[in-house]
């Protein structure tokens, strides 16, 4: 939310996990000047496949830079503590740590 808000100061990063992904009539990514990470579970209930590729052509179109993963067969909530999702799980958190190294460390 927070990158397509125009609001942010000094943002090194944006994340999302297995969050909202419909962007509101009145907001979009034009400002978003940091890289965004999209950890997204295929087997999402919630999101569907066609909202995630509806993203995908929104930061394309706001030449944001980001990078997209899709985890197959990962449910909404796939980190939560107790689920029986590690690979995806595993998965992406080794990509925000990689991320989070590649922007935050000078």
């Amino acid at each position: 939310e927070l990158a397509r808000s125009g609001q942010a100061k000094d943002v090194k990063g944006y994340v999302s996990f297995h969050g909202g992904l419909t962007t509101p009539d009145d907001q979009n990514y034009s400002k978003a000047d940091a890289p965004i990470l999209i950890a997204h579970g295929a087997a999402d209930a919630s999101i569907s496949m066609q909202a995630v590729a509806k993203l995908s052509e929104e930061l394309e179109a706001a030449k944001a830079t980001y990078t997209l993963e899709v985890y197959s067969g990962a449910p909404h909530a796939f980190t939560v503590i107790g689920s029986d999702q590690k690979r995806a799980d595993i998965l992406s958190w080794a990509s925000f740590k990689d991320f989070l190294k590649a922007n935050l460390t000078n």
